[in-house]
């Protein structure tokens, strides 16, 4: 059993400081006067109650998170039943597939304001409400830096898709229909009702793509409640869950439970792992070791290895299997998985979570009835099913996902019996995504099966913010010879529902010197996944020739910022296998307790 937290008394509660402060009665009038003004009563705000806020992410610009417009009303009754009053506030949209360039562009910037918000206004904990890719991140580093009670939410997956009597999963499903397109099965407008089949409801991706992977591993660091990311958005469980999370939060703040006592270092390893087990996406450790820093955890894309890659495959769902969200949140969600992990002596059982128990005591027996949809541990879907981080000449760090290695990237790539598990080839490099829309029909390419394609100026400074358009699909005449996938590596990443084995998040990244930068097309490369190792095939003289040049011209070109925004990151980011934080804000830790209340504003 884990030691529980004190008890804190109403005295001690941080919103007193703004509304029944005798000490300074002009400023607590001050700001009491313009809270009564929309119905509250002094009763409420002076009656000894925790301020629980609500950080909105959904809005008409974040579909993927709208609902959540609806279940803060019953994370409000949550609040208010266990004897708090809820603020609701909103936070900076992201949405992944309505953002330009990238919405990974605004997780930073997300970030930011909600530190400001949680620090600077009186609120004792915060409900933090998250979904699409981006929101848990920038809510958990918030929640991280200023350190006040926290919990997530997540808005839940979708409704599986259907068309034509088969599951669509939401993103899997663009990247087939890429296939048959090019390959010329259908035309246009099937192209686009086959993928709006994808998204029948309300709700976040219903395959493990990066949005569904960053809620349940929200769950496993402990930061929301047991069998909460897997619930499907519309289905009357997520509106419980709702009020459950606003009654919890209510108990953390006396408890005085904040996120440095659940974020710890054994914490984090359980992430690895469980990501690992449900295929996670190559976003992950980008947004994990972002988290990890703001909370003073270290963790880097080495541990991601070490910890993760030999843990099995456990959950059969799109990309890396067959099913999508609403068999996994029957067949037990993140628990079951949990379970399963812990029977195999791979968890930390005394990892403190949000409800005051350990993950062990919340998980611990919690299998699955569906043996189809999560493993048992000793029947995965595959062996190991972590990432690899490979270095070299071409990168210092870059994440390569195994448990999407098909079966005829295998065979064409992986299993000559002389060379196992490594390949060699020429590679074409485009520069953006637009090179490559432009050029890789381009038959003077000469692009082969044996041809690995290679994407750069894609990374947090080049893009800037780091674009998901590494996964490059061959061209179509290959595509209509059988061969659906090539090598592709890039600075940038790619959509966790994607199922190439692409190598991403190269670090550092070409637009600031990185090995990309250098390549030519028909220069040979070597991936050894056994080694680790990839590496560019010149000698190392021509190597220091071509960065002199290259330095010669003024460093890799990539195009001017658009936005204030986008400058003032560039000039601070840090890359992708450090998070892509900013590297001035992973100093500002446990704010609240380190600085204490701001300056009255009067």
């Amino acid at each position: 059993m884990a030691e529980r937290p004190h008890r804190r008394t109403p005295d001690q509660l941080r919103s007193r400081l703004w509304f029944d402060n005798p000490d300074n009665p002009g400023m607590t009038a001050l700001y009491l006067e313009r809270y009564l003004n929309f119905g509250l009563t002094g009763k409420e705000l002076q009656g000894k109650k925790p301020i629980i806020g609500i950080a909105q992410t959904g809005s008409d610009l974040s579909p993927c998170n709208r609902h959540h417009i609806e279940l803060a009303k019953r994370v409000r009754d949550g609040i208010t039943a266990a004897g708090g009053v809820a603020f609701e506030f909103p936070c900076h949209p992201i949405q992944e597939t309505g953002k330009r360039p990238t919405a990974c562009l605004d997780r930073n910037l997300s970030y930011l304001s909600l530190v400001e918000v949680l620090y600077g206004y009186p609120l004792d904990g915060v409900v933090l409400l998250t979904g699409c890719d981006k929101t848990m991140p920038a809510c958990l580093m918030a929640a991280a830096t200023v350190n006040i009670p926290a919990i997530s939410l997540n808005v839940g997956p979708m409704l599986n898709g259907w068309h034509h009597g088969e599951r669509t999963g939401s993103g899997t499903i663009v990247w087939k229909a890429r296939e048959r397109h090019a390959a010329g099965d259908i035309d246009y407008q099937q192209f686009i009702d086959i993928v709006g089949s994808s998204a029948p409801s309300v709700g976040h991706c219903n395959t493990m793509g990066t949005a569904s992977t960053m809620n349940a591993l929200a769950e496993a660091l402990g930061m929301s409640l047991p069998g909460s990311a897997a619930i499907p958005a519309p289905y009357r469980e997520r509106g419980q869950m709702a009020y459950e999370t606003g009654k919890r939060i209510v108990e953390m703040v006396w408890e005085d439970l904040k996120p440095s006592d659940i974020m710890t270092r054994e914490a984090f390893e359980n992430v690895i792992v469980a990501n690992a087990a449900i295929g996670g996406s190559t976003n992950a450790p980008i947004h994990i070791n972002a988290i990890a820093k703001h909370i003073g955890v270290p963790l880097d894309n080495n541990d991601w290895e070490r910890i993760g890659f030999e843990i099995p495959l456990l959950v059969n769902m799109q990309p890396a299997g067959e099913y999508l969200g609403e068999e996994y949140f029957r067949a037990g969600g993140l628990p079951a998985v949990i379970a399963e992990l812990i029977g195999g002596g791979k968890i930390h059982e005394n990892a403190l979570t949000c409800t005051g128990t350990t993950i062990g005591e919340n998980c611990t027996g919690k299998f699955t009835w569906d043996h189809d949809v999560i493993r048992s541990y000793d029947n995965p879907l595959k062996e190991k099913a972590g990432f690899l981080n490979l270095k070299g000449t071409l990168f210092d760090s870059a994440i390569m996902k195994t448990s999407v290695i098909s079966p005829e990237f295998q065979e064409r790539y992986l299993n000559n019996p002389d060379d196992p598990n490594a390949f060699e080839g020429p590679v074409v490099v485009f520069d953006g995504p637009e090179d490559y829309h432009h050029r890789i029909d381009d038959p003077s390419l000469h692009i082969d099966e044996h041809t690995i394609l290679i994407m750069r100026g894609a990374g947090p400074i080049g893009y800037p913010g780091a674009a998901e358009v590494v996964n490059m699909q061959p061209p179509g005449a290959l595509i209509k010879r059988g061969v659906l996938s090539l090598p592709c590596i890039g600075d940038g990443r790619q959509s966790g529902t994607s199922g190439t084995p692409s190598i991403l998040n190269a670090s550092p990244e070409a637009a600031i010197g990185g090995g990309l930068a250098l390549l030519q097309t028909g220069d040979r490369i070597r991936i050894d996944l056994n080694k680790r190792s990839a590496d560019i095939l010149l000698s190392p003289e021509e190597l220091e020739k071509r960065r002199a040049d290259l330095e010669a011209r003024g460093g890799y070109a990539y195009p001017a910022s658009q936005t204030p925004w986008q400058e003032i990151q560039r000039s601070m980011v840090d890359q992708l296998s450090e998070g892509m934080t900013l590297k001035p804000a992973v100093k500002y830790q446990r704010v609240a307790q380190t600085f204490g209340v701001p300056r009255d504003n009067h």
